[in-house]
């Protein structure tokens, strides 16, 4: 018997197999899973800073779409995109987990998005799920932990306070660990910072200034500078971990081989390294040497000296950054890229460091 009178067995056929296909459609979508976005590890609540940072990690669930990407915040009075503002983009790895380093908040933020997503450096509201934000997960930080078990370190040198870096830092992709007790200052007021092998792995030192100083004279009196493995780096540079859109006013002198026993062992640079003309490479002596820069509107000039004798000297007149939340960092460390590998521990001793506007 055919259920509808008129209509030939294929037809009717047909639409009970149309009919067939558009509920398994419905059924299909009805078990789809929405996009989402999670974190599986959160930092505590603490406050935002260039010295401090923590990982953070999660998982996306329901999505397959290629360039997809996490982006995060942390806020710490305003929202602030992470890690940096260079650099705001978290890539999700195969098992659809992700995980970045952060610095400090009240609160944290995890954005999924698409391709050509643009995300703002920071913001009193946080961007909501629509056009290419997928998804949005916060979180409070956590509160398991209390600020006793994560004391700040400071040091007092050439009558500056300073912060020593406890947490791991970037070098070429790869990530090395800063241990407090890497940094100190003796009975003369000298800064001491090595590299040490601590239960088989290699610990580095940073400390950055509790202050920025702005336009003016920078000089860095070396008392010891041994000579480095081709991977050391030893580093005097300013920095702002907020500012990504003028290079994060990077203005360095840099020790270092980079890895490469034949390349010359010392530059100096503003920032984007990759361009060739920001960068000055020279080789510097073991032993006593002074270095320094002068800041000012447009221009930077270098000059490494041992007493009057000048090793290097070199002007940048382009790309040069306006003062802004920079601090002075100096640090010694291994380069995550070398082409060889560490084998010894290395200590610098810095006699003085000097300001004048």
């Amino acid at each position: 018997m055919i259920p509808f009178p008129g209509a030939s067995r294929a037809t009717v056929f047909a639409l009970i197999f149309l009919l067939f296909t558009v509920c398994s459609g419905c059924h299909s979508s009805r078990n789809a899973i929405t996009p989402s976005i999670e974190f599986t590890e959160v930092p505590e609540v603490a406050s935002g800073g260039a010295a401090r940072m923590e990982r953070i990690a999660g998982r996306v669930t329901g999505t397959k779409a290629a360039g997809q990407k996490v982006v995060l915040f942390a806020r710490s009075g305003t929202w602030w995109v992470q890690p940096f503002s260079n650099t705001p983009f978290t890539p999700i790895q195969q098992d659809s987990t992700w995980r970045s380093p952060t610095h400090m908040g009240t609160e944290y933020a995890a954005l999924l998005v698409e391709p050509g997503y643009t995300p703002p450096r920071t913001t009193d509201v946080l961007p909501e799920k629509g056009g290419k934000v997928i998804a949005v997960a916060r979180v409070e930080g956590s509160r398991s932990r209390t600020a006793s078990e994560f004391p700040p370190r400071k040091l007092h040198f050439s009558g500056y306070e300073w912060e020593i870096v406890q947490v791991p830092s970037d070098s070429g992709g790869v990530m090395h660990i800063n241990s407090a007790s890497n940094a100190w200052t003796d009975a003369k007021g000298w800064l001491h910072l090595r590299i040490a092998l601590v239960s088989g792995e290699w610990t580095c030192a940073e400390i950055a200034m509790s202050r920025s100083l702005g336009y003016g004279s920078y000089s860095f009196v070396i008392q010891h500078m041994p000579q480095l493995e081709p991977g050391s780096v030893f580093g005097m540079f300013t920095w702002d971990p907020l500012e990504g859109g003028q290079n994060h006013r990077e203005i360095d002198v840099e020790l270092s081989q980079w890895g490469d026993p034949i390349s010359k062992n010392a530059q100096f640079a503003i920032q984007p390294y990759y361009v060739p003309a920001n960068v000055f490479r020279f080789n510097a002596p073991s032993g006593g040497l002074t270095h320094s820069f002068r800041w000012e509107p447009g221009r930077v000039s270098f000059q490494t000296a041992r007493e009057t004798r000048v090793i290097a000297e070199h002007v940048f007149t382009s790309g040069i950054p306006s003062p802004g939340g920079e601090r002075v960092h100096i640090n010694l460390y291994i380069y995550g890229k070398s082409r060889t590998l560490q084998q010894n521990g290395v200590e610098v001793v810095i006699e003085k460091f000097a300001y004048l506007p």
